[in-house]
């Protein structure tokens, strides 16, 4: 069936056109004036179509996920398939999370009763955002939302402490995973920068009701980067300013925080990795163009504090849009140079 709807063919009854035999011409009324119009039978449209036939959608409709397993339905799923259709509807239509991830949890809520089954979802989520390149930061969101709204908490740990313990899993071979073949390369790879959504995304509420960061996962991270330069081959340098890129000024302000220098130590091994390493020129020229983001406050722009008039002194660009002056040699000038004003008077005055 394609587009969802079936159509029969249309079968058309033929209009037999008027024979010719005098026998089949109409007799004329020699008293009328006018002969009387032929009546045309229009053609019957035959149909297979069934008013008891299910409603019509278009193929590219899509209606609410969760409106697919209403109560009652004959085939119910099992819970690992209704998850991994759950991820595959947010993998292809991310924009719908927002309004469908609640009746998801609720969903959750009501099935996910045993440790077994809190595992099993764990690791569902893990897959999917390990195996799925575009799925890590949607993954890392919904992770947060799960963590926050399910119910269930056996004493093997709740939906986050389960999935540290998963990430912890994966932790713990990285040395191995850096320097191993192409695939475990990849997978790692995956790995890194689903941790570093998670870092970004994944919300711990303390006593007083404040929001931070998993330390955790920041003690993680920094542990990875040095596995990563540690085999700097061309993939793994390239996970890593991925993942510079995307945790990098957060992880500089959380260090700082601290009184701690890591990311200049990172910065440090960027360079020499650059200066030392086999790794291809384009991998390098990536390297250099991180060490100069960050050198740029990693692109962030601090609007001033309290407004304040132009001058000389506060402001760099004062003379930026100043006229250019040039001298009988002609030298250029601007207002800036030394003895600009003295010499616009003097020209002043001599007029």
């Amino acid at each position: 069936m394609s587009d969802g709807f079936d159509r029969a063919p249309e079968q058309t009854r033929p209009l037999r056109a008027p024979s010719s035999s005098p026998d089949n011409i109409p007799q004329q009324n020699s008293e009328s004036a006018m002969a009387k119009p032929q009546v045309v039978v229009a053609p019957v449209l035959m149909s297979k179509l069934s008013v008891n036939a299910p409603e019509f959608y278009p193929s590219s409709y899509s209606s609410n996920y969760t409106e697919s397993y209403e109560d009652g339905c004959e085939d119910y799923p099992t819970l690992s398939e209704y998850v991994q259709d759950f991820l595959n509807h947010l993998t292809e239509q991310p924009g719908s999370f927002e309004t469908e991830i609640g009746q998801f949890a609720e969903t959750l809520n009501g099935w996910v009763t045993t440790d077994d089954a809190l595992q099993e979802l764990v690791e569902l989520i893990y897959q999917q955002a390990t195996s799925i390149p575009n799925f890590s930061y949607m993954g890392a969101r919904l992770c947060n939302y799960l963590s926050h709204h399910l119910t269930i908490s056996p004493q093997s740990g709740n939906f986050r402490q389960l999935l540290l313990q998963r990430c912890r899993t994966e932790y713990e071979v990285k040395d191995q995973a850096a320097k191993g073949d192409e695939v475990t390369r990849k997978r790692f790879h995956a790995f890194v920068l689903f941790l570093g959504e998670l870092y970004l995304n994944l919300e711990i509420k303390g006593t007083n009701g404040q929001v931070t960061r998993a330390d955790i996962l920041q003690v993680g991270l920094r542990e990875l980067l040095n596995a990563l330069f540690s085999n700097p081959m061309d993939d793994n340098l390239i996970c890593a300013v991925k993942l510079l890129k995307l945790t990098g000024s957060v992880l500089e302000d959380a260090w700082k925080e601290k009184g701690k220098t890591d990311m200049e130590e990172i910065i440090q091994r960027i360079e020499n990795v650059v200066l030392d390493a086999n790794c291809s020129r384009d991998v390098k020229q990536m390297l250099l163009k991180l060490v100069e983001l960050r050198s740029s406050n990693w692109g962030r722009v601090h609007a001033a504090s309290t407004y304040r008039e132009a001058t000389p002194e506060n402001d760099p660009n004062y003379f930026m849009n100043e006229p250019t002056f040039y001298t009988s040699d002609g030298i250029p000038f601007t207002a800036a140079d030394p003895g600009t004003w003295m010499i616009l008077m003097m020209r002043w005055t001599q007029r």
